[in-house]
């Protein structure tokens, strides 16, 4: 089984996962536990219109701000306190590159990297590709740490280095913690008012739900 790390997008028509720790991987995981479906949605207009489709709950934020007039923003916290049936959210970078990703698309983060890994091995054929959304086209700690626990679940004998390098950062949990703490997007969140985002987000294997994005709407893996 071959398992690489990449960014922004997949190159191979298996199993990818893409991984957004703060927020939107885990926010979606989250939502899944109360909504049946979280439809994501690209632009800001996207969202709105969708939410009067699906009579949905209204989801979102740019640069970890919630939008004006949405009913929520990214927030995982804030998202687990609601339910309904369908749940639109728009974010600046995990939602944004979901359409360039292909074959099974799975969502990860710390909080399910365990399920996210066992469901990945049973879909994939060859390859499982672990999808780092940085932001805005930028490199992410966060992402290359939360990558990493997700592979570090997974058979070792043939990862690329990207993939090496990112399990063999986890070595010590505290520094982990400590880089993604004080990475710049959990400092933007914390200016903001987020912080019990960034503690949430650090979670590890509390949730057993595996998001599975098919046909424009994410829902609960079988």
């Amino acid at each position: 089984m071959r398992v690489s790390l990449t960014m922004e997008q997949s190159y191979h028509n298996d199993v990818c996962i893409m991984v957004d720790v703060l927020r939107a991987s885990t926010s979606i995981t989250v939502a899944l536990e109360t909504f049946q479906k979280v439809i994501p949605a690209k632009t800001i207009d996207d969202a709105r219109n969708l939410s009067q489709e699906h009579g949905a709950v209204l989801a979102g934020e740019r640069q970890g701000k919630t939008i004006d007039n949405f009913e929520v923003g990214n927030s995982p916290v804030d998202i687990g306190r609601l339910e309904g049936d369908s749940l639109v959210l728009t974010t600046s970078n995990g939602t944004r590159i979901l359409e360039n990703m292909g074959g099974h698309i799975l969502i990860g983060s710390f909080l399910n990297a365990q399920e996210v890994a066992r469901k990945a091995l049973n879909l994939a054929n060859r390859h499982i590709e672990v999808v780092m959304a940085g932001v805005m086209g930028r490199f992410a700690i966060e992402d290359f740490l939360g990558g990493g626990e997700i592979i570090s679940y997974l058979p070792g004998e043939n990862m690329d280095e990207m993939a090496q390098a990112a399990v063999l950062a986890l070595e010590n949990k505290e520094k982990v913690n400590y880089a993604v703490e004080n990475c710049i997007s959990a400092r933007n969140l914390q200016q903001l008012g987020f912080g019990p985002d960034v503690d949430f987000c650090l979670q590890r294997n509390r949730s057993q739900i595996v998001p599975i994005y098919r046909n424009k709407i994410i829902t609960r893996s079988e």
